[in-house]
């Protein structure tokens, strides 16, 4: 390797730990299809990780109703995930069952992902460090605690699980 190739490589290191933009993580919806987040330029995105039989769970039906109230201006994105009291046991089929029949869910809905440890998502490794996202650090304390970025794909802020989704908090910033 001459020296500088070795540059270039030192110097790509670094650039991929600095912030990076969210539309360059890759995910799946529920049924293992490749979303682009990058189809979402122009619209904030609520990022939640979900549970069926979570306290907060009720919170399906707000999400929803956020979801329609600013669908122009607004994609709201579930993330099944059982990390916390082991309160999203299923499996894709019955988590899309649970959602549909119990909520009639029509928000995109991911794979189930893990939010925090060594298995952390390259989407939550994303929002929870300021040096990827530019603006704060966090880690994910419950089940349906709310990311919210901008249309651009910046960071705004993050809401814990007592935060309804159709909260001042929230909508101020739709």
């Amino acid at each position: 390797m001459k020296i500088n190739d070795k540059a270039k490589l030192s110097s790509s290191i670094f650039i991929n730990t600095e912030k990076k933009s969210i539309y360059d993580i890759a995910i799946n919806d529920i049924n293992e299809v490749p979303i682009s987040l990058l189809d979402f330029k122009g619209k904030k995105i609520l990022f939640v990780n979900v549970a069926s039989k979570c306290g907060f769970t009720k919170q399906y039906n707000q999400l929803q109703e956020l979801s329609d109230n600013y669908k122009e201006k607004l994609i709201v994105i579930g993330l099944p995930c059982n990390q916390f009291g082991s309160q999203e046991p299923g499996d894709s089929s019955q988590i899309k069952e649970f959602c549909t029949l119990n909520f009639g869910i029509k928000f995109l809905l991911t794979e189930k992902i893990h939010v925090k440890g060594n298995k952390q998502h390259p989407l939550y490794t994303w929002l929870t460090s300021k040096k990827l996202n530019g603006k704060k650090s966090s880690s994910v304390k419950w089940n349906f605690q709310k990311y919210l970025v901008d249309d651009i794909g910046n960071l705004i802020d993050y809401y814990y699980s007592i935060t309804n989704p159709m909260s001042s908090k929230i909508t101020k910033h739709i």
